[in-house]
């Protein structure tokens, strides 16, 4: 009888272990790619929205492994934010906890108030080859069969 008990509390404070070591964070850019290994060449097993909550089970160096949203895999940490973002129907931007300067940052990429005052000051570049390549879109399996034609291997994660 004290074993059982003593097991029920052990598996009890697991449980209260697991779950406080759970974080709820938001994906802070436009799509977030759920990766089934911690690898940006991991496989793409699902994708997250911007603004999606999601319960961080774990992190190893900077890949977060989540759950939500019907998806579990892990996604690079720098998509998520501790913020929580509301999303407000019918106004111009949502209103978010972080600003559009740190999404930015955050996405490694320009807003759209950033490129404008990048163009005005900088008049004598031309951004048309950069435009191009903005719009070239690679398929996941297109670079997974890349990666195993040129027999690359990550040392962490990799395709599954």
């Amino acid at each position: 009888m004290a074993r059982k008990s003593l097991a029920a509390a052990a598996l009890l404070m697991a449980a209260a272990a697991l779950a406080a070591s759970a974080a709820t964070m938001s994906v802070q850019v436009k799509e977030a790619p759920v990766r089934a290994t911690p690898s940006f060449v991991g496989k793409v097993v699902g994708t997250l929205a911007y603004g999606d909550r999601i319960e961080v089970q774990q992190t190893q160096g900077a890949w977060s492994q989540i759950a939500g949203k019907g998806i579990s895999g892990w996604v690079h940490s720098s998509a998520l934010s501790t913020k929580k973002i509301v999303l407000a129907s019918g106004r111009e931007q949502a209103r978010v906890a972080a600003s559009g300067d740190e999404l930015a940052l955050a996405g490694k990429g320009f807003n759209s108030d950033v490129e404008a005052q990048f163009k005005a000051t900088h008049r004598d570049i031309d951004f048309t080859w950069i435009n191009r390549m903005e719009k070239i879109r690679i398929a996941p399996a297109e670079s997974q069969a890349f990666l195993k034609d040129g027999l690359v291997a990550p040392k962490e994660g990799g395709a599954k």
